[in-house]
């Protein structure tokens, strides 16, 4: 008999596990008419990991979908908004050596050849600068839009910067509270397998046996379920991502009046690269590095001297940072029987661009819209899933592996080592072959949701200064004439929206105001 899937188990909680609990009670479990229920467990004795504090503007629907309010969600995870990443020597060491990675896709992109216009007429600016006003934003610290724009709607697009831990909080209280999502704390005892290797239920000493008909293993690196039960294998990266270890800090502003950033601030160092990510009332910094090419005394150092660097000088030393180690890498298979990881325990590469919450969201959704009504429905859905998520960690690889190849930096043997040819994959050596000849573009990604668009491709390439050859032979097209047009209307509402917009702080004061 085809067994109903009617019971969901979720395994573990922080971010992960609330956001798959939150998006699938609001979906499967709120209407009178649904049979399905949700339970989470979460062991007394694990502690949230707290430093995934950036995410994609996705989030913003993520939140709605779960029914959260965005100014409860602003104030309670100390939250401000996030419009792209800023990167700061990671082409060498010069004062202007930065670009921004925006959040915006530029008016017209897919149709009209952008970077040919920039490359014949607008080669003084940086590449964001000319095709996107969300650059300039970001450069003077501006909020993504103003006091009467309403909730989760935008001027320029937007993620967020987050307190993880008040997050996690947050989520738990809106899915016991308004979601009915039944929360057992537990410790896990043990796994009861079924006689066809389903899990069959969860074992507790508090609790008894904790049954269900899909489990969730969103027990981070432990991986409980999928990984330590089913042993499916990791998938090692550090061959192509070298960085394993994170040192983390929370660092209190100079003044509550100080300025708000509108990006993360991702500056490459010797070993690495330390994220800055401004909150209301903290910065959360942070140095992630490779452990084969500087000590953690060494990287505790550097991360100092970034924090005192950037308070005019004022000393760091009375911090001291949170250490992690991971392995950069992701399952061979993220669906096995009736076991699904999301979160860690699937995988997990540096927080550059900051993927990990968005991989979260990609997989709940596909969860969430593909939800399987029976064991035997199961089987065709995990085959998808997999196939799909193999494709996705993938091109998060490529994507991140692009920023480091395109850098002049020789300063230490990590930038170097990052330039060789057996650290770079195959298809991303193929698809910097191509780009010589012809920019990024919707043939090279040929996912419906890709991970990254080609957009995001360009921002990094020509950031970076990667130069793709002008065509010769091609004939001057109505492409070529509206890209100039769509360049100079950037350029003309510069002032507009920087006369426009409020700063992140007088925005976030002023929302704290209507809560």
């Amino acid at each position: 008999m085809d067994k109903p899937i009617k019971r969901i188990v979720i395994v573990g909680a922080g971010s992960a596990g609330w956001i798959t609990a939150g998006i699938l009670a609001a979906e499967h479990c709120t209407s009178a008419l649904s049979d399905i229920k949700l339970v989470l467990i979460e062991s007394p004795n694990v502690a949230t990991i707290g430093v995934g504090e950036g995410t994609w503007p996705s989030m913003r629907n993520t939140l709605e979908r779960m029914g959260i309010n965005e100014l409860e969600f602003l104030s309670k995870c100390d939250a401000s908004f996030k419009q792209g990443s800023k990167f700061v020597n990671w082409n060498n060491l010069s004062q202007s050596d930065f670009y921004y990675h925006p959040f915006m896709t530029p008016d017209g992109y897919g149709q009209i050849d952008l970077h040919g216009a920039w490359q014949s007429y607008y080669k003084k600016q940086s590449f964001a600068d000319a095709i996107n006003i969300q650059s300039h934003v970001c450069e003077a610290g501006l909020a993504p839009k103003q006091q009467g724009t309403p909730a989760y709607a935008a001027v320029t697009n937007y993620g967020y910067h987050l307190d993880a831990g008040k997050f996690a909080q947050l989520l738990k209280e809106h899915c016991t509270s308004k979601l009915s999502v039944e929360h057992i704390l537990a410790h896990v005892d043990g796994i009861i397998s079924s006689e066809n290797g389903d899990i069959q239920a969860i074992q507790t000493a508090k609790h008894g046996n904790i049954e269900g008909d899909l489990f969730i293993d969103c027990t981070g690196q432990q991986s409980l379920l999928l990984g330590k039960h089913y042993k499916v294998n990791m998938i090692s990266q550090k061959h192509i991502l070298f960085n394993d270890s994170a040192l983390a800090l929370q660092v209190p502003y100079c003044s509550e009046n100080d300025a708000i950033a509108s990006a993360t601030i991702s500056s490459a160092q010797t070993a690495g690269w330390i994220w800055d990510i401004g909150l209301q009332s903290r910065r959360g910094v942070g140095y992630t590095y490779s452990s084969e090419h500087i000590s953690d005394e060494q990287a505790k150092q550097d991360l100092l001297a970034y924090v005192a660097s950037s308070q005019g000088g004022q000393s760091a030393d009375n911090l001291e940072p949170k250490k992690l180690s991971f392995t950069p890498g992701y399952r061979e298979e993220f669906w096995h029987k009736n076991c699904l990881a999301i979160g860690m325990s699937a995988g997990f590469i540096e927080p550059l661009e900051a993927s990990a919450l968005a991989m979260v969201e990609l997989s709940v959704s596909m969860l969430s819209d593909e939800l399987p009504r029976t064991r035997k429905h199961m089987d065709i859905i995990s085959k998808r899933f997999n196939a799909r998520f193999t494709y996705r960690w993938q091109r998060v690889i490529d994507f991140l592996k692009l920023h480091y190849v395109l850098s002049e930096r020789n300063d230490s043997q990590y930038w170097l080592d990052n330039k060789q040819g057996d650290s770079i994959s195959e298809s991303l050596q193929e698809m910097l072959r191509l780009w010589q000849f012809q920019p990024p573009s919707r043939y090279d990604f040929v996912q419906n949701e890709e991970i990254f668009p080609s957009a995001s491709y360009q921002y990094v390439l020509y950031g970076m200064g990667f130069n793709t050859q002008q065509s010769t032979h091609k004939q001057p097209s109505k492409s070529s004439k509206f890209a100039v047009q769509a360049i100079e209307t950037v350029q003309g509402k510069v002032h507009q929206y920087l006369s426009g917009l409020p700063t992140n702080r007088v925005l976030l004061n002023a929302l704290k105001e209507l809560q």
